[in-house]
């Protein structure tokens, strides 16, 4: 299986890496921002830079979904999984189209409301995980994996 993992560089990328039981054995690749962090947490991965800042930014958003096409054209991923943030939109919806599998892990310090990112993933994610149980309330279709730090 290969495996496309999303997220921004900071508590995304974190959440990211908190499942690595799950990727490590998978052919894989990342696509976040390239900031020092990041870079240095994915120093041997292969890894795809987007285009940043994302939030209320329609040109990169636009930037953002060209790269998801090309990338996700040329690596054929079986699942794309993210926990956001705005990075993982025009990923997804690429990736709906070329139906590609979409797991999405709303971020733990979610309790009670909705990202803007899984408002807008939550409705084409094959599996939608949320960290707490109320958070089901929010998204009724999502399972609850509590905490995975």
């Amino acid at each position: 299986m290969k495996v496309c993992l999303v997220g921004s560089s900071g508590g995304h990328l974190t959440h990211l890496k908190k499942i690595e039981p799950f990727w490590k054995g998978h052919d894989r690749f990342w696509v976040t921002f390239d900031k020092k962090d990041a870079n240095s947490l994915l120093a041997d991965e292969r890894v795809y830079h987007c285009f940043y800042p994302t939030n209320r930014n329609i040109k990169n958003l636009l930037k953002n979904t060209i790269l998801a096409i090309k990338v996700l054209k040329k690596e054929k991923p079986d699942v794309i999984i993210s926990s956001g943030a705005a990075v993982a939109i025009p990923f997804f919806w690429i990736g709906k189209i070329m139906r590609i599998k979409l797991v999405y892990i709303e971020v733990f310090d979610r309790m009670d409301k909705p990202t803007i990112t899984g408002k807008l993933v939550y409705p084409i994610s094959d599996l939608f995980f949320v960290q707490w149980e109320r958070m089901k309330k929010v998204y009724p279709k999502a399972k609850n994996i509590g905490s995975i730090f």
